[in-house]
């Protein structure tokens, strides 16, 4: 278990450097649109779609490095005060809630891209496919399963040892 858990944190930190590209790119996107709308009176075409769809793949392959960094909000007011082993129970269902519920999602977005390759729905700007972005943010939350699996597993361990 301990092998998984290394190799889905390497993965991890792989998808978010890939997410840090993104951003770069995505920045690099506005200011140049910004700099050629105000010195050359033209700008990029689309910047506008390329920055919805990059901001949507940074959130989707970040949110998995995220998570194995316990980076999402959590409300520890009332599990603080419990015994460990009734931290650990509840542990165990919010993670088996977050893995069912992330994985339907994924499964339905991955789904959604499926469909829009099938009709070929395009930006109405540029003409760029919308199913490539929708596949890597898809693919952002399986790896946040992945995460949320070894938590599971984690938490199970630590309910039965106690």
């Amino acid at each position: 278990m301990r092998m998984f858990s290394g190799l889905v944190t390497e993965f991890s930190k792989v998808l978010d450097k890939l997410a840090g590209f993104c951003l770069v790119l995505l920045m690099a996107l506005v200011v140049s649109n910004v700099v050629l709308r105000t010195v050359f009176k033209s700008p990029i075409l689309g910047t506008y779609e390329y920055v919805s769809f990059l901001t949507a793949v940074v959130i989707g392959l970040a949110l998995a490095y995220c998570a194995v960094q316990n980076g999402h909000i959590a409300i520890g007011l009332v599990a603080d005060r419990l015994r460990c082993r009734t931290r650990a129970v509840v542990d165990t269902l919010v993670n088996a809630a977050a893995l069912v519920f992330w994985g339907l999602t994924a499964w339905y977005i991955a789904g959604y891209a499926g469909a829009m390759t099938a009709s070929g729905v395009v930006s109405p700007t540029t003409q760029t496919p919308f199913y490539p972005f929708v596949y890597l943010v898809a693919f952002g939350l399986l790896a946040l399963c992945l995460v949320l699996l070894v938590r599971l597993a984690e938490s199970v361990k630590k309910a039965a040892v106690k």
